[in-house]
C-alpha cells in the first residue's frame, strides 16, 4: 500500500471517530429523575411551568438570576435556576425546554427554549375567504 492510502485511511477513521463521539454526546430529552441520578451531566428536559409556585426575578437585586418551578413530562417538579435574565413573555409559554444539569436539589439551566402558544388555531379558521374554501 502506498503511504498516501494509509494517510487517507487514518484521516477517515479520525473523521468517523469525531462524528460518533459528537452524536453520542448530543443531548437527548430526559426527565428530572434521570438528571438527579447523574448530577453534573447535561440534560434536555421538557416540561411545563408550575404557575402555582412563585417565579423569582428581581432585576434590581440581581438581573442575572431567574428561578421558577417546572413539572417534567413524568410529573416530577423541581426548582430551576437560570443565571441569565428572565425571557420576555415567559409566563405565556406552553412548554419549556431546559438544558443544564442538577446541582443539589435544583436544576441549573444554561439555556431555555420556550414554546409559545400559537396564534393560529384550526378552530378560528374561516370557513370561506373569497372564492377559496378552507
Amino acid at each position: 500500500m502506498k503511504p498516501i492510502h494509509i494517510i487517507i485511511i487514518i484521516a477517515l477513521v479520525a473523521v468517523i471517530a469525531v462524528v460518533i463521539s459528537t452524536l453520542s454526546d448530543a443531548g437527548t430529552y430526559s426527565d428530572f429523575k434521570e438528571s438527579s441520578a447523574k448530577p453534573g451531566k447535561e440534560f434536555h428536559i421538557i416540561g411545563t411551568l408550575n404557575t402555582n409556585k412563585p417565579i423569582e426575578y428581581d432585576a434590581q437585586v440581581d438581573p442575572n438570576r431567574f428561578s421558577f418551578y417546572m413539572i417534567d413530562e413524568k410529573g416530577i417538579e423541581k426548582k430551576v435556576v437560570y443565571n441569565k435574565p428572565k425571557p420576555q413573555d415567559f409566563e405565556k409559554s406552553e412548554k419549556v425546554v431546559i438544558i443544564g444539569s442538577m446541582k443539589g436539589d435544583e436544576f441549573v439551566a444554561t439555556s431555555l427554549l420556550l414554546k409559545c402558544p400559537s396564534k393560529y388555531n384550526s378552530e378560528k379558521q374561516p370557513e370561506k375567504f373569497g372564492e377559496k374554501k378552507f
